[in-house]
């Protein structure tokens, strides 16, 4: 086996959820009326695959040896979070039944015996049909809507329903929300009736089609996810799909989803995607139904989520229609309708950008250049054949800078990393090397402890300025190294919220290639195998980097990114390497912090902020919503009458989710940035520092900058 390891396909790509989309699908539920004929059962292939897995996870994960005793609990846990985990299928009498399996599972999968399993499976998905013959029969009976009572749609921590007749309760409650919505979106009861038979008849239908290959990826997942949870089982029609979206020439509408309970949600909008540029749908949406142009909506509620996938992938120039319940709604409603023309991700799009910042300051006023870099990205192929004009992310912010530089020049620079989720490593260092005059950048720890060190060697900058790094909870991974080197030199201030936290390597092992078969398909298994650690030592896995300077933010930041994933690697720290730092930048970064905090209480677009923040707050907890008719119209239009006391009329979403006043940009002539609160809340933090720093001249690299070309 030794010597087909170095055929391991090595990602080149560091992202902030190492899981693609269709990997993070969890059966919970799907379609059928009929009742499945026949039981799953594990194939030949699937035991060869697993012990293949389990000798790389025990030989190469980077966490093999701290594998602890209750490892089988935790498989048994996640598996069953997996198939049911808004506990709406199984009943206490059935995992006290199911309890025999739970200190077997990891002993049974070591020796390749997946009965266990399966047998767990085909009771969930009887026990699936049992609940939607159930849920058809409820909506011949009807609803009244005039009762005060309560759905918990959230059911994830809570205890079992004890037997039947509690569950039954809960699915009454459940059947009548989801009418109620509907009811809320204007069908008519006789269309709402006709909608939701559908949907509980294709949720039966499609869990009635999983097949063993399907099965075998969940227990797998579970397995992976209970080590930690980048690591992961993709089976072979996950493969096809995860090649597909690695060549980025997929048709589609530019976004990363992923399974939360029944849901199909949105996880991540990828720049320059035609969602991104349409602008309506994002992070946090959950989408309920999809159709092709003018066709029949399509309810996907409890769908598999390739299925959801396949269904909004297209043909380019086509249109998709989606049916979502918007994220700052949640589950209570109402849903929205919005068409996006498919399309491909353009690189042009993904690729750096630039803007200029005016800032106002006393009787000056500052030009401040952004600089916009959605992923860390680099032509492999064309670097590799040594192309002269091969594009990668640090050709880009190069050139973006000296036409800044060109043009008028800037007093300060901001580098835009918020929604940056990663992208090569060796882009990360040498755009680190824009801003450094050589040195090291990231020291990466393998799993035998080894540690290598990433490093700049090329002298002199593109910018020797004022620096600052705006980041937020969607950086990570390469954006995480770079803000962590940054602010390590002391060569810059970082602004926003604290980072993701994704501080390890993924490599992917292509089991395909140790099968006794040509034709058996085994899938590849996704393993963790190094840790990467600031050159001061500290990792930047699960803690993130923290900015000097904190910007308004919702929810607790632990509750958010790495740590707040089940079983994440924890933070770490190991020698620091050698290196100078550029200047200790903390009395500047003080009191600049205390005229940001000023600004929070005098500057009405924050205190705004500050009171959406408040409510949200306010809210974030609720696992619950009324039943009862009247009260949800009311909940709804009270929300409705706060907006428009606020802004005097609805407001639209501007970026990153903050409110943006219709027309304001068209009208005053203003680009993007101008709307962006917290953007010019960056540029406005490196005015106060250049200020600060008239006399002492920290925030200026004392190397050797690099040449400005002229420009034609």
């Amino acid at each position: 086996m030794n010597s087909k390891l170095p055929r391991i396909l090595i990602l080149g790509l560091i992202a902030a959820l190492a899981v693609p989309a269709v990997l993070l699908q969890s059966p919970g539920q799907a379609t059928v009326i009929e009742q499945s004929a026949e039981l799953l059962a594990p194939k030949t292939e699937h035991r060869f695959a697993t012990r293949l897995a389990n000798r790389f996870i025990r030989s190469y994960h980077y966490h093999r040896d701290d594998f602890n005793g209750d490892m089988s609990s935790r498989i048994f846990e996640q598996y069953l979070r997996l198939l049911d985990g808004n506990r709406l299928y199984f009943t206490a009498a059935d995992i006290a039944d199911l309890e025999r399996y739970r200190e077997h599972l990891y002993d049974a999968l070591r020796s390749a015996d997946l009965e266990p399993a399966f047998d767990i499976f085909n009771r969930y998905v009887r026990r699936v049909d049992e609940r939607t013959s159930f849920a058809l029969e409820l909506l011949e009976q009807g609803f009244d809507f005039t009762a005060d009572e309560e759905y918990q749609f959230d059911r994830s921590e809570l205890p079992w329903a004890a037997d039947r007749t509690e569950l039954d309760e809960i699915w009454r409650k459940r059947v009548k929300n989801d009418w109620l919505l509907l009811t809320l979106a204007d069908q008519e009861d006789e269309d709402i009736a006709e909608t939701l038979s559908q949907r509980y008849s294709n949720l039966n239908r499609r869990i009635n089609e999983f097949n063993s290959e399907d099965v075998f990826q969940f227990f797998m997942n579970a397995y992976t996810r209970s080590i930690e949870p980048h690591s992961a089982y993709m089976g072979p029609r996950s493969v096809d799909n995860f090649e597909i979206s690695m060549r980025l020439s997929l048709d589609g509408i530019g976004a990363m989803l992923q399974r939360e309970t029944e849901y199909t949600t949105v996880m991540e909008i990828v720049p320059g995607g035609p969602a991104d540029l349409d602008g309506r749908l994002q992070a946090g949406d959950r989408i309920v139904g999809v159709a092709q142009g003018d066709d029949e909506m399509v309810e996907v509620i409890g769908w598999r989520l390739d299925d959801v996938v396949s269904l909004i992938r297209g043909e380019r120039e086509t249109v998709v229609r989606l049916r979502v319940l918007p994220s700052e709604t949640g589950l209570s409603g109402p849903t929205r309708e919005i068409d996006i023309t498919r399309d491909q991700v353009r690189l042009e799009e993904q690729a750096a950008s630039r803007d200029i910042l005016e800032v106002p300051f006393g009787d000056e006023t500052l030009r401040i250049g952004v600089v916009r870099v959605p992923v860390f990205y680099v032509d492999f192929q064309g670097r590799a054949r040594n192309e002269p004009n091969y594009r990668s992310s640090t050709r880009d912010v190069r050139r973006l800078i000296n036409e800044m530089k060109a043009e008028g020049g800037i007093d300060g620079l901001v580098v835009d990393l918020r929604g940056n989720g990663g992208g090569a490593l060796l882009e990360a260092t040498t755009m680190t090397g824009l801003f450094i005059d050589e040195g090291p950048v990231v020291q990466v720890r393998d799993s035998q402890g080894r540690v290598t060190l990433e490093r700049d060697r090329e002298p002199g900058m593109a910018w020797n300025g004022p620096l600052g790094v705006l980041v937020d909870r969607r950086s990570a991974s390469a954006s995480e190294i770079f803000a962590a080197a940054i602010q390590d030199y002391g060569r810059g201030v970082i602004i926003g919220e604290t980072t993701f936290g994704k501080g390890t390597v993924q490599n992917l092992i292509n089991l395909d290639e140790f099968s006794r078969s040509e034709n058996a398909r085994l899938g590849q298994i996704k393993l963790t195998m190094a840790q990467f650690y600031r050159i001061a030592g500290g990792s930047t896995q699960s803690r993130g980097v923290i900015p000097d300077i904190v910007l308004p933010t919702a929810g607790d930041p632990a509750d958010f990114g790495e740590s707040a994933l089940e079983f994440a690697l924890p933070w770490g720290e190991i020698d620091p390497t050698e290196f100078e730092p550029v200047a200790d930048l903390t009395a500047l970064i003080e009191t600049a912090r205390e005229r940001h905090e000023s600004r929070l209480v005098e500057d009405e677009e924050f205190v705004r902020l500050l009171e959406d923040l408040s409510e949200w707050e306010a809210n974030r907890d609720r696992s619950t919503v009324s039943l009862n008719l009247e009260t949800r119209r009311k909940e709804m239009e009270q929300a409705e009458q706060r907006r428009i006391a606020r802004f005097g009329h609805e407001p639209s979403p501007g970026v990153d989710g903050l409110i943006e006043e219709p027309g304001d940009a068209e009208d005053n002539g203003d680009d993007d940035s101008d709307s962006d609160l917290f953007l010019r809340e960056a540029g406005r933090i490196l005015a106060d520092l250049i200020d600060l720093d008239r006399e002492k001249h920290l925030l200026a690299h004392r190397g050797t900058p690099a040449p400005t070309p002229t420009l034609d």
